[in-house]
């Protein structure tokens, strides 16, 4: 591992590989609000209104898929050449989008950025985990933190601001400069010394894991929509994805170099913080996904003002997040993890009550608590599973917290979808129909509660040591990673 310089910052020897990776997370950041403010324009443009969840879980899907790969790669033949990729996959699928011409070709090329996030996201953050200490992450993560506080507020208003007064395609192409200047920040800051070897990529449980993904989101966001929830589509897919599940399993038992190696969910730490992500994703799609069609739809808001509605979320996380470093190295991952999740079950609760009666700046208070206790939960979550592993898991370990946190986006929109387009297909006036809307909303902001409240019983299983006693330590003779 490399040796720790004497301080951390911009002008710190890793100074400039911190600035790379910020702008490379920003990609991401700007990318998971300003698409939310601007569905209502796409929509009144390329029409499909039904369609329009499939823009977030076809995202979702491809990166949950791609990310263990990703991430095992890294592991294998380092990560700079994966982020790499992924900003180059990204930065492709950003100038597809831009000149889609339908709701099918924009949600095609929406799967292309979504393999590029895969990549970028979770490289970035194994990338922090092999340059600074336990101790350090706390502060970095200050760093981190400030790329989505930017974001949550430069997101939403350039949404709004291409969306109202330009075209929403500027949204993706905005993309491109942030995508040229990241990649070459990498590529002159970045170095890393990996030992050739040869490796055997898990073939066979990449593509059972896709199947099985895809059949079991097609399943959820289609039914009662495209067939009836007890017919022979709906039956024929879940009964794919549950048999590919099962495959997936059995082929990664026998695989030389799995995936995802089964073993690391004998850990107790690594499968609660799993479960954890699995609720932070779906808690997080349930809102940026309907906040903004909610507010607009009911309340006639310009697609600005529903964007910084959403913003409030992704304001208060990085405002907590900021502060949790050095609360977890005092009291410890579990109890950060568990204060967090509790102001957001109480934040989750308050927008399910405002929802019947619209209200713009309660909505956006609301999603500020929710976001305020989230900072406290996927930090600390993450950084403790991550801490736990040597540099030869850690690339893997990171994947699969963040595979979980895009799992649990995916099949959440799926859920979520289904549960408002039943409500608003009930509406003579469909998706026109404020009450309908209303309801709708209503009851996806029920399911986030609920998904909150399970996500409480992973924290509370998580184990009690403090973060000192949780950090690996190498043996005297591991030969440690670049």
């Amino acid at each position: 591992m490399t040796s720790a310089p004497l301080s951390v910052g911009f002008r710190s020897e890793r100074g400039p590989i911190l600035i790379a990776l910020m702008l490379a997370t920003g990609l991401i950041a700007i990318d998971s609000t300003i698409l939310a403010t601007a569905v209502p324009s796409v929509v009144a443009d390329l029409g499909d209104f039904t369609q329009f969840p499939w823009l977030f879980s076809i995202y979702l899907l491809a990166q949950a898929v791609s990310v263990p790969i990703y991430s095992k790669l890294s592991d294998t033949v380092g990560r700079k050449p994966i982020i790499l990729v992924g900003i180059g996959l990204f930065l492709l699928g950003s100038i597809l989008c831009g000149f889609a011409w339908s709701m099918p070709a924009l949600i095609a090329f929406r799967a292309v950025q979504g393999l590029g996030a895969g990549a970028v996201l979770p490289t970035s953050i194994t990338i922090v985990g092999d340059l600074y200490s336990l101790a350090e992450r706390a502060k970095v993560q200050g760093y981190i933190a400030s790329v989505w506080a930017i974001s949550s507020v430069v997101g939403p208003a350039l949404g709004g601001v291409f969306s109202q007064f330009v075209s929403w395609r500027w949204i993706f192409f905005v993309n491109i400069p942030l995508c040229v200047i990241a990649g070459w920040r990498l590529i002159r800051s970045f170095h890393e010394k990996i030992e050739p070897r040869r490796h055997r990529i898990d073939y066979a449980g990449a593509v059972t894991l896709t199947i099985a993904l895809t059949a079991i989101i097609l399943a959820l966001l289609e039914g009662g929509q495209a067939w009836a929830w007890n017919s022979v589509p709906s039956f024929a897919a879940f009964g794919i994805g549950a048999v590919a599940l099962i495959a997936f399993v059995l082929i990664e038992q026998r695989a030389a170099e799995p995936i995802i190696p089964l073993g690391i969910f004998t850990r107790r730490l690594i499968v609660t913080t799993t479960f954890i992500s699995l609720g932070v994703g779906a808690i997080l799609i349930g809102l940026t996904s309907y906040v903004p069609t909610y507010l607009e739809t009911t309340l006639g808001v310009v697609p600005i003002v529903s964007g910084l509605a959403v913003a409030a979320l992704t304001l208060g996380w990085p405002i907590s997040a900021a502060l949790a470093g050095r609360l977890y190295l005092r009291i410890g991952f579990r109890s950060t993890v568990l204060i967090g999740i509790t102001i957001t079950v109480l934040g989750a609760i308050g927008v399910t009550l405002v929802a019947p009666h619209p209200n713009t700046l309660l909505i956006a208070l609301s999603c500020f608590v929710i976001g305020f206790g989230l900072g406290w939960v996927a930090a600390p979550s993450l950084i403790a599973a991550q801490s736990s592993v040597a540099w030869g898991e850690r690339g893997v370990v990171t994947g699969t917290n963040m595979f979980a946190r895009s799992a649990g986006s995916a099949v959440g929109v799926a859920v979520f979808g289904a549960i408002a387009n039943s409500i608003i297909a009930a509406s003579p006036g469909g998706e026109t129909d404020k009450t309908a809307v209303a309801d709708a909303a209503t009851a996806v902001f029920l399911a986030v509660t609920v998904a909150a409240a399970l996500t409480v019983i992973a924290a509370l299983a998580m184990p009690r040591a403090s973060a000192r006693d949780l950090e690996y330590v190498a043996p005297a003779e591991e030969t440690a990673g670049p």
